[in-house]
């Protein structure tokens, strides 16, 4: 049990970590220009300088709310991590980490709207660029949204035995 414990908790860092990375770093989108690789994220557009990420009026919101899902995410997560360890040593044996599991369950919906508002509204909308495809950034996300809903759903099950 202690060593289920355990991998729950390292795979809820990572989670974490990655949806830092995922969120702050601005390689969602890639592809070549007549300048060399420019990469675009929530946040900036970048090719060999940075710039503020400019978008036309109608996606602008959407872009808005992508970024606060990816937001609410990393505080969900961070939440259902200090929640885990305060349940860790607070619950009584039998008892389940409901709390836990809703939380993360939450942080899973967050990023679940978030990547799919970007994955409908900014794929592949690129101007002036040739052969876009996804960055690590948007593949971190995927990866964060299925750990997510794994920890959330291995947390509505666990006992603390």
């Amino acid at each position: 049990m202690l060593v289920l414990l355990a991998g729950i908790f390292v795979v809820h860092i990572a989670t974490v970590i990655m949806l830092f990375v995922s969120t702050i770093a601005n390689v969602w989108m890639v592809s070549s220009s007549s300048y060399g690789t420019v990469s675009t994220g929530l946040w900036l557009l970048c090719n060999k300088t940075c710039s503020q990420l400019s978008v036309n009026s109608g996606d602008e919101t959407s872009l808005k709310v992508v970024q606060a899902f990816m937001i609410l995410s990393i505080i969900f997560s961070v939440v259902a991590l200090i929640l885990f360890i305060i349940q860790l040593f607070t619950l009584e044996k039998g008892k389940r980490f409901y709390m836990t599991g809703a939380v993360m369950l939450v942080c899973w919906m967050c990023i679940l709207i978030a990547v799919s508002i970007y994955t409908a509204r900014f794929t592949g909308k690129t101007q002036y660029v040739t052969n876009p495809h996804h960055g690590y950034c948007f593949i971190l996300a995927w990866i964060c949204f299925c750990f997510s809903f794994i920890i959330g759903i291995l947390y509505l099950v666990l006992r603390k035995k």
